[in-house]
């Protein structure tokens, strides 16, 4: 069983070929530039040139494209985007437009001139993978049975209503549902329709033919996690995704989710995330603390306290840095020997989760990390 797993963050989108005949660190990998950063290159190219700008596609990861488009447009120079592709600014357009964009029909975009220059928006690009793929001599077209993308969606936010808050009512509803981790992961026909930015990866994958899982990155990298078996393998543990934007924290029980917080790693100092993950082990962590400093929010399912004793704390993701010196002496969770892939190791348990018929095979692939999911 072949699977292909992407999990596209800010600063890269890490890339790993499971083949379930190999031993999983002999599987092919690659970590490459997050398609936001590319577009965010191509973005300032056009902007040193003096183009204009004109953006079609869908939906996708801002980030560094979105402060891209913003120095293009201080610049001086025009920007033009399709209603599907100025939504990775913003889902409300009439915001979109008071940044300056100009917002265009689809068929009026193809009246704009040729000295336009135009640049497609997508998060998940299979040729350009595939072809990276062939030239080494690998074929992901005859020879796939799966895929599996992490994006971090939002939502998407009625007007009125904060993005923080709507993505973390979200994360509390789906988790009081059913709680796991994988609880977080969709085939394409399922996904939720308000989780626009996998529906986008869905619509936009030419592989139709074989089954395509889409998660939360977070989710995915705190699943990867605890395939390290030093890290993961007791209970009760939390584990904290640091990632370049956002800061996923969970509270894992011998009978699941116990708790999380969800936060914006820029807003958090390595004091601040320490005294979060105190009051997580604590059980007394609130939403309003969370919500209050610009962050997402925090939910217990269980109020008790982890005894200090027993406190164990295992981080992932890439600004881990922020704990590396930290007085909870986090363990630093490196499944099959690599940090980079660990959403992907994520996501090919999840897809083992959501996928029946690839369960077994996929726990036998994954014995060397000790076989069963320690979820």
């Amino acid at each position: 069983m072949r699977i292909l797993a992407v999990d596209i963050g800010t600063g890269t989108q890490d890339i790993l070929l499971f083949d379930s005949k190999r031993e999983v660190e002999n599987c092919f990998k690659m970590v490459l530039p997050s398609p936001t950063v590319r577009l965010a290159g191509a973005i300032r190219a056009a902007t040193s040139r003096g183009d204009d700008l004109l953006l079609t596609g869908v939906v996708m990861g801002g980030g560094p494209c979105g402060w891209a488009v913003g120095d293009h447009l201080k610049a001086g120079y025009a920007v033009y985007a399709t209603p599907s592709a100025a939504r990775t600014f913003n889902d409300d357009l009439d915001a979109v437009a008071r940044m300056g964009v100009t917002l265009v029909s689809e068929d009026e975009a193809e009246t704009l001139g040729s000295d336009v220059v135009r640049l497609r928006l997508a998060d998940f690009d299979y040729r350009a993978i595939a072809r990276a793929f062939a030239a080494f001599g690998v074929d992901l077209d005859s020879d796939l049975d799966g895929i599996a993308v992490a994006v971090f969606d939002h939502g998407h936010a009625p007007p009125d209503v904060s993005d923080r808050l709507f993505r973390f009512r979200y994360l509390e509803k789906r988790l009081r549902a059913d709680n796991r981790l994988s609880a977080l992961a969709f085939l394409a026909a399922g996904v939720p329709p308000i989780m626009t930015r996998m529906l986008a990866v869905a619509a936009t994958s030419p592989r139709q033919d074989i089954p395509l899982l889409l998660m939360d990155t977070a989710p995915a990298a705190v699943l990867g996690a605890l395939e390290d078996r030093q890290a993961g393998g007791q209970r009760p543990v939390i584990v904290a995704n640091v990632g370049n934007f956002h800061c996923l924290a969970f509270r894992l029980g011998e009978e699941g989710i116990e708790g999380l917080f969800e936060h914006h790693t820029g807003k958090l100092s390595r004091q601040g995330l320490e005294e979060l993950l105190d009051r997580l082990a604590e059980g007394s962590i609130s939403n309003s603390e969370v919500f209050d400093s610009s962050g997402h929010g925090a939910v217990l399912f269980r109020h008790g306290a982890i005894p200090p004793e027993a406190r164990r704390l295992v981080v992932t993701g890439a600004r881990r840095g922020l704990l590396r010196s930290s007085r909870l002496n986090p363990s630093f969770a490196t499944p099959f020997g690599d940090m980079m892939l660990t959403g992907c190791y994520g996501l090919i348990r999840a897809y083992g989760e959501v996928v029946p018929e690839a369960g077994e095979r996929i726990d036998q692939a994954l014995a060397g990390g000790g076989g069963k999911s320690l979820w």
